[in-house]
């Protein structure tokens, strides 16, 4: 027998950090969904077979960049190339797609921060995002580096940084366990001293008041409810199976981990989903 704990329209897991543990909810359609809960049970995730985009509701046949139709990933500036590479802002030039969205979203102040996922990386994130974002990307310790002004001087710091340390979490390497802890502090102090002169250089180019180092940040320690971590990651989508079931092993980043396989809440944002707990007679 199964209980059918709810269904509708998925979105990316909600988080929240309680004394250094994550609390994981799956919110679908009208309800939530407590998933720490479910840890060691039988469960199921049946796909329903309709996809709505996240963003307008249209039904589409397929999904683009974690949960947007066609239309609305070629139109809107949250799924403009710049925000994977921000860098790349085009802000000023004048041709961005949705300049108020870039006056709420990107126009803000940001943080470079190094993190402990699959190992050291550099990262960026807006100050509303912290620590969300650490937690969807799986990691068990992060330390805000730097405060800058916008997303655009995130990315030039990140670029920097990133020709001596990650800028991507090796996501199957994150799924295999918790990683060693780093000495955060340090590692910044290493890759600020590593990147002095091209920091100075960006302060020159965007303004002094720009790029802001933080001194004295605390770091971050995340623990994710896993029961056991898989040997090997296997990847499951309902691009190409209609139910994902299994007993529940753990949740980290944005993933179920279960005994048959991993699967990427986040990916799957606009599916219809039902999740079911197995129930003995």
């Amino acid at each position: 027998m199964s209980t059918l704990l709810g269904e509708g329209g998925i979105r990316k897991m909600k988080t929240a950090l309680k004394e250094n543990s994550v609390d994981y909810t799956l919110p679908m359609g009208d309800c939530t969904v407590a998933i720490n809960g479910l840890l060691g049970q039988s469960i199921s995730l049946s796909f329903l077979g309709a996809i709505h985009c996240v963003h307008c509701g249209r039904k589409t046949k397929k999904s683009f960049n974690q949960g947007y139709c066609y239309p609305c990933f070629q139109r809107l500036a949250q799924c403009d190339s710049c925000i994977m590479s921000p860098q790349k802002c085009h802000y000023a030039a004048g041709t961005c797609r949705e300049p108020e969205w870039g006056d709420a979203n990107c126009m803000v102040d940001h943080f470079v921060y190094l993190a402990n996922t699959s190992g050291l990386k550099v990262g960026i994130t807006r100050g509303t995002q912290v620590p969300t974002r650490w937690i969807d990307q799986g990691a068990s310790q992060a330390m805000p580096v730097y405060r800058v002004a916008s997303r655009l001087d995130s990315g030039l710091v990140e670029v920097a940084f990133a020709a001596h340390v990650a800028d991507k979490t090796a996501w199957q390497r994150m799924l295999k366990g918790a990683n060693d802890p780093l000495d955060l502090p340090a590692e910044a102090a290493r890759l600020s001293q590593a990147c002095a002169a091209t920091i100075e250089e960006l302060r020159a180019e965007r303004g002094i008041d720009a790029i802001t180092a933080l001194e004295s940040e605390a770091v971050t320690s995340i623990e994710y409810p896993v029961l056991e971590y898989p040997s090997k990651v296997k990847s499951m989508t309902f691009d190409k199976m209609p139910e994902v079931a299994g007993t529940l092993m753990g949740i980290k980043g944005q993933y179920l981990i279960l005994d048959t396989g991993v699967i990427n809440m986040r990916r799957h944002a606009g599916y219809e989903v039902a999740l079911s707990q197995s129930t003995e007679n």
